[in-house]
């Protein structure tokens, strides 16, 4: 039987190292041989504006483009940027979500409030893995590693061997931080062995 084509949306908030992060996915993709297109969409990316990539990889992909309710998996760094998404989910699909707030342009100049109780929104529709990826990246000892504890817990989920994905870490990220980014990815891992992904 062939690969069957998996669909991820990355979503967060500039800064958070969506783009690094859907690279990862991406080159680790193409190294367990799958055929990958990716697309990204920057909001205001410099300003802490949204910010989505969408992975698409299987036996043979043809476009990175992903319509409503066809994503597999949305991996958010942000709260709001998953239920901004929601729509692009298939009804069997999961969403990663980090639990952490950051105020969109609207909601941090007072013209908007930002919504309350995301995540019990998102579990009461969808299988949602909440998680801090911020005190994991911590506890891995580089707080620029939350985006990679993202994908350590949906690495769990994908058919991609983790000695793939470290070898990928070893080669993207900056020498130094190498190790910490390692951990951070054994962690997220963990997160999704307890939610049994």
């Amino acid at each position: 039987m062939g690969k069957e084509t998996r669909t991820v949306i990355v979503a967060g908030v500039g800064g958070q190292g969506i783009l690094l992060a859907s690279n990862l996915l991406s080159e680790a993709a193409m190294e367990a041989g799958y055929d990958v297109k990716k697309s990204e969409i920057h909001g205001m990316s410099q300003r802490g504006g949204d910010v989505i990539s969408t992975v698409r990889f299987g036996e043979k992909v043809y476009s990175p483009i992903v319509g409503l309710g066809a994503a597999d998996v949305i991996l958010a760094f942000e709260k709001l940027e998953a239920m901004r998404n929601l729509p692009y989910l298939r009804k069997d699909g999961t969403v990663i979500v980090n639990d952490y707030r950051i105020d969109p342009l609207p909601v941090a100049s007072g013209y908007m409030e930002y919504p309350e109780g995301i995540i019990e929104f998102l579990r009461e529709r969808v299988k949602t893995i909440a998680l801090d990826a911020r005190q994991l990246a911590e506890k891995a000892g580089n707080i620029r590693t939350m985006n990679v504890v993202m994908l350590g817990v949906l690495s769990k989920s994908l058919d991609i061997p983790e000695e793939t994905w470290l070898r990928v870490i070893e080669r993207r990220v900056p020498k130094k931080a190498v190790e910490a980014n390692k951990v951070a990815f054994r962690l997220g891992r963990e997160v999704a062995e307890n939610a049994e992904l």
